[in-house]
């Protein structure tokens, strides 16, 4: 207890002050409890955190909060060097080699590190009352597709246990990218949830059944290149024919960011819709620039953004307009600028090795284990 306050003291989160007159007080008060050790909950010591006053120092500290994002990153980019944050102006507790955060694992081998979700994955089976279910090999099917008007609207209990999933499933994709396509799918129609909507999840569940062990490797690597890959599933929604975006960016080796999802308008060109995915790539790196800027990370040359369309490709260096593409919005263009500038490089790429295909579609079981082998993905 004196260790919790001394360590409040040093912080200078708060100064003891006479009391004013005609003043009600909030009183604070000693919560004991027991802290339990993540994932499997064995105990770890009998502690007792100040709950008011504890979390009020730490969001009084200006930097806390944008020390956190910095330290998740680099926790994540073991390709960096070595980091010291000796300099911070508040105390840290070492707690040692990163074992459990916020539902991630961390496991390690000769490889590197493995970050995996695996008890919450087991946690979600448990909630859909799934953990016993079948497995299967994709977790959407090729053929069959999804739309906003096919099925029966579900009940309001049964809407929100859809909402409750999806949710969880959205979380999940912190270290699956795999589930990324088919997560986004479902939750275009959190609104007005059907049975065949439902079933859909139920099927990324028994994909996840068999995959429960799966996680993202992050191997040691001397490497800081960023390289980008995008693509583009034109017009591929059957509600409103909007595109598809998908993007991964990898620094030197390693995965560090995914994505995918429906383009905010309608593209009228298969070329269109590529751009707004390039751009959508492009945006992502200017960030991870930035911040390995401020990190301190040297950038040995331009990114690389790859695109598997010739007409995109070409538009990012050519400033002329032709009739598929003149309509394409003034913001997307800042692409442009940067090849321009040279600090981006666009190259094209073949479909059958862009690494953000399975991003825009369902993937079929050989593609997705393509998918696993380029973007790291392992059994913990």
């Amino acid at each position: 207890m004196q260790d919790e306050f001394r360590a409040l003291r040093q912080t200078g989160t708060w100064v003891l002050v006479p009391r004013p007159s005609g003043t009600n007080i909030v009183s604070c008060k000693w919560i004991f409890k027991v802290k339990q050790r993540p994932p499997d909950g064995s105990i770890d010591k009998y502690k007792w955190p100040v709950v008011d006053v504890f979390v009020k120092s730490m969001l009084a500290m200006p930097s806390f909060t944008e020390f956190l994002i910095k330290k998740s990153i680099c926790s994540n980019l073991l390709a960096l060097k070595t980091l010291s944050f000796r300099a911070i102006s508040f105390p840290i507790k070492d707690l040692g080699r990163l074992g459990y955060f916020l539902g991630i694992e961390a496991t390690y081998n000769s490889g590197g590190m493995i970050l995996s979700q695996h008890k919450y994955a087991l946690d979600l089976l448990h909630r859909s009352h799934m953990e016993n279910c079948n497995s299967i090999s994709t977790p959407m099917s090729a053929i069959d597709k999804l739309a906003a008007d096919i099925g029966t609207p579900l009940s309001d209990t049964d809407a929100f246990s859809y909402r409750s999933m999806v949710g969880g499933l959205q979380y999940l994709t912190l270290t699956r990218p795999d589930l990324s396509f088919a997560v986004n799918k479902v939750c275009q129609y959190l609104s007005k949830p059907t049975d065949i909507h439902w079933e859909a999840v139920k099927r990324i569940l028994r994909y996840v059944r068999g995959t429960v062990t799966r996680g993202l490797l992050i191997r040691r690597s001397s490497s800081t290149v960023l390289s980008v890959f995008t693509d583009a599933d034109w017009a591929g929604c059957a509600d409103d024919r909007r595109s598809t975006s998908g993007f991964v960016v990898f620094l030197g080796p390693n995965l560090i960011s995914w994505s995918a999802r429906k383009q905010p308008t309608v593209s009228r060109s298969s070329t269109e819709a590529e751009y707004k995915a390039l751009a959508n790539g492009t945006a992502e790196v200017t960030w991870v620039q930035s911040v390995l800027k401020e990190l301190g990370v040297p950038e040995p040359r331009p990114p690389v953004l790859w695109c598997d369309n010739l007409g995109a490709t070409y538009l990012t260096a050519n400033p002329v307009f032709h009739a598929r593409t003149k309509h394409i919005e003034v913001d997307f263009h800042f692409v442009r600028e940067k090849v321009a500038l040279g600090a981006l490089d666009v190259r094209f790429i073949s479909s059958g090795d862009q690494v953000a295909d399975a991003f825009t579609k369902p993937a079929t079981k050989v593609m997705l284990q393509k998918l696993c082998c380029n973007l790291n993905l392992v059994a913990g």
